[in-house]
């Protein structure tokens, strides 16, 4: 959560200085930051032992289509306001990382408690 609350973040500070001109470290950081942490959730997750897998790519394919449509929607809302240059591309990093994160936030909540197959 910290990682997603890190890129929500810099989302807000890019959008909030918006049209005018805008200093781009603070959001960097911030971006840099939350892959940093997304990177780690994804190495510790992929360390457990007897996770669902199946579960979680079921259920994290589909939220990932769905959140892939989101951030589409909301990029193309900055270029349709004419966001370009520096601001466009950490915005549109920070929706990559938006769109992965929260299936894979999904997908891990409904894989935790899969319980396994009992043998008959």
């Amino acid at each position: 959560m910290a990682s997603l609350a890190l890129v929500v973040a810099a989302g807000i500070y890019l959008a909030a200085h918006l049209p005018k001109h805008v200093p781009l470290t603070p959001a960097v950081v911030l971006l840099c930051a939350s892959v940093a942490l997304l990177a780690a959730n994804i190495l510790t997750l992929a360390r457990v032992p007897g996770f669902a897998w199946g579960r979680f790519f079921e259920i994290a394919r589909w939220a990932l289509i769905a959140y892939a449509l989101i951030a589409g929607m909301i990029e193309y809302s900055f270029l349709r306001n004419h966001v370009s240059g520096g601001p466009l591309i950490v915005l549109t990093l920070s929706l990559v990382v938006f769109a992965v994160h929260v299936p894979m936030l999904i997908g891990f909540t409904v894989a935790r408690y899969e319980r396994p197959a009992e043998s008959a």
